[in-house]
């Protein structure tokens, strides 16, 4: 059984996780057991890198694991893998020659605590070894041996705490029964077969300290935990374990619908506590990002709004709302250390939809009311000018770009060079832009309270000067444009969000007409092209190393997330009929098929090929690509219409 392609996940709320390949064998260097974050949702560091099991029985050892070593596959564990699935938990059966046996991985939602699962489900009695092979590296690196690296242990009966080298964090692990036999060793060269295809650093090294070793009747089990909390060795795993199973297994929504279920359950794994703020916010996509402001914006609109978790949707804007500097909101939190980037146009005027979809599901006035005067504070800079030469033209439109810097979401930088460069006033920018402003003055007419006529004189010069501007003579929209001086007219999505977004100029025909355009030249079933095909800068396939990744990256390569904007654009021109939402679920099978089976179970990448876009690239589980379809499925409660 070949899985190298398949991986799965599961997580904390914390930012830690744990995930690997379906057969066992570490494929990228963030693949580990327990990747803890030390810096809830940062600071990540790979302190479990996987785990080496052995069935002994009738007198005959089989070994379950799997690893890349150069030029040989050993041990070849994927012969006995019978069935995987993830029902609530990823679940692997294994068996031969009479013997039969299941495990289970999960964790402790807001604890550093992963927990592994063995249970005999055969006839026979058998003996099960495990092998813990440790690591201790930035989860961004890979781990190598070194003589540094002493894993001092202290070993008790049930558990042993341990440090990788002097200074370092402690770790735990814990078992519920058995012996422990202490055999040092280096487990070295394994090679990381996703990691070298990405052009990444693809050779590790592992340290055991020892192993487990238990006998199990039929029916009978062994549980072992890993953690990096002090209090674990006091911990009751088997309770801990119970909980997580409870906890995990429940329906997340009145829907008899499987796949919406799972969906919930799926961008449930992007919800983190911020540790520096005290409050939630929103992992941009497993395995290597953090929250992104952009991202989180985006991202919460289907996460947690639609979905009606209030209390988690205000705690995320109140994050965000509290970075605001010189009117602009977070790029991204750093890995490590407090400075935040502020390098970002648009996600600064999301914050306004994502506050406008907030009011109009919640009704909270006070929230709002107490937020008037920041979102105020946002016009203002941009009106004056903020960082990276963001102003507001004569003409009523927001412009923003200096050399070297890419400040849209087409953001693709490489060795100083802006991939996509979008200088000026990017369509989509101003979509936003005049959003903002429209939302700022419907929360003052809601509220009743007066308006300064700059906001309002604003809107108007804006809405006067916008035709004439922005829409080419294909009556759809230039991408880029800077006023009386030059137009950018390569064919991208970015204008769907004059389609998409609460307020509109475009009168009902254009709306078609740009929507029409849109679909014959960039949809596909797993999402929209960044560009149209018959562009001379065209790419088609997103791959290889990071040089030609970001070169790829919105030349044609295909994001899903898109399609949330795409199928309600649709639905606003066509109508909101059951023909119509049976034909976005029909044509949503693709990305279905894609959560259960193809590269992360029960995610959905990142971006894919903008040819012949099957294989998932990217980020294996991403948080706005999953809170597009739980919209899409909220929305217009396709749930109805999920038999399957």
């Amino acid at each position: 059984m070949e899985e190298y392609g398949r991986e799965w996940l599961v997580t904390n709320g914390l930012g830690s996780y744990a995930s690997c390949t379906v057969n066992g064998a570490n494929t990228r260097h963030y693949h580990g057991l327990l990747v803890a974050s030390f810096n809830p949702p940062t600071e990540r560091m790979v302190t479990v890198g996987k785990m080496e099991e052995r069935v002994f029985v009738n007198d005959e050892y089989f070994d379950l694991s799997t690893n890349q070593y150069p030029e040989k596959v050993h041990p070849t564990g994927a012969q006995f893998l019978k069935e995987f699935n993830v029902d609530s938990l990823p679940n692997w059966i294994y068996a031969a020659d009479g013997w039969k046996l299941e495990k289970s991985i999960g964790m402790v939602q807001g604890s550093n605590i992963t927990l592994v699962n063995y249970k005999n489900i055969g006839d026979q009695n058998l003996v099960l070894e495990l092998h813990p092979l440790y690591a201790y590296c930035d989860y961004h690196t890979v781990f190598r041996e070194d003589a540094s690296f002493s894993f001092r242990a202290e070993i008790s009966t049930n558990h042993l705490k341990a440090y990788a080298v002097n200074g370092a964090y402690p770790f735990f692990t814990k078992w519920s029964g058995g012996e422990y036999v202490e055999a040092r060793s280096w487990y070295r060269n394994i090679q990381l077969l996703s990691s070298k295809e990405r052009g990444l650093r693809d050779v590790c090294d592992f340290y055991r300290i020892g192993y487990v070793k238990k006998e199990l009747k039929p029916n009978e089990q062994l549980l072992i935990g890993f953690s990096t909390e002090g209090n674990f060795p006091e911990k009751n795993l088997r309770a801990l374990w119970t909980n997580e199973k409870r906890r995990s297994s429940k329906n997340l929504s009145n829907s008899n619908s499987i796949f919406y279920n799972d969906l919930l359950r799926s961008g449930n794994q992007f919800l983190v506590k911020r540790e520096s703020t005290q409050r939630e916010s929103i992992i941009a996509g497993y395995h290597w990002f953090t929250d992104w402001g952009r991202d989180t914006m985006i991202a919460m609109r289907g996460l947690t709004m639609a979905t009606g978790l209030k209390a988690i949707s205000k705690s995320v804007l109140s994050t965000f709302y509290k970075t605001i500097d010189k009117g602009m909101l977070p790029n991204r939190f750093p890995d490590k250390g407090t400075d935040i980037f502020y390098n970002t146009m648009d996600a600064t005027l999301w914050l306004f939809i994502a506050t406008h979809d907030y009011y109009l599901k919640f009704n909270d006035v006070k929230f709002i009311k107490e937020h008037l005067e920041a979102l105020q504070e946002i016009l203002d800079w941009h009106i004056k000018g903020t960082r990276y030469n963001i102003h507001v033209t004569q003409e009523g439109f927001l412009y923003g770009g200096e050399e070297g810097e890419q400040l849209t979401w087409m953001d693709a930088i490489v060795d100083g060079k802006v991939i996509t460069p979008r200088m000026g006033c990017p369509v989509e920018i101003n979509a936003l832009w005049y959003n903002a402003l429209r939302i700022f003055e419907f929360f003052h007419t809601e509220f009743k309270i007066p308006l300064d006529e700059k906001y309002t004189g604003l809107i108007q010069k804006f809405e006067t000067n916008f035709s004439s501007n922005f829409i080419n003579e294909q009556g759809t929209l230039y991408d880029v444009i800077i006023p009386g001086v030059s137009t950018e007219n390569n064919f991208r999505p970015n204008q769907l969000f004059w389609l998409s977004l609460p307020y509109t100029i475009l009168e009902k025909e254009q709306q078609k007409q740009v929507f029409d355009e849109i679909k014959e030249k960039l949809y596909t079933p797993y999402g929209l092209r960044t560009l149209d095909v018959t562009n001379e800068k065209f790419v088609g396939t997103y791959t290889g190393n990071q040089w030609h990744r970001d070169h790829a990256y919105h030349q044609g390569t295909v994001w899903p997330f898109l399609l949330f904007d795409y199928y309600h654009a649709f639905i606003k021109v066509y109508g909101n009929t059951e023909k119509n939402r049976k034909q976005i679920a029909k044509e949503l099978t693709a990305l279905k098929v894609h959560f259960y089976n193809s590269e992360g179970i029960h995610c959905i990448s990142e971006v894919f090929d903008g040819l012949e876009p099957k294989k998932g690239k990217g980020c294996i589980q991403q948080a706005w690509s999953v809170s597009a379809l739980i919209k899409l499925y909220t929305d217009y409660k396709l749930y109805e219409l999920d038999t399957a």
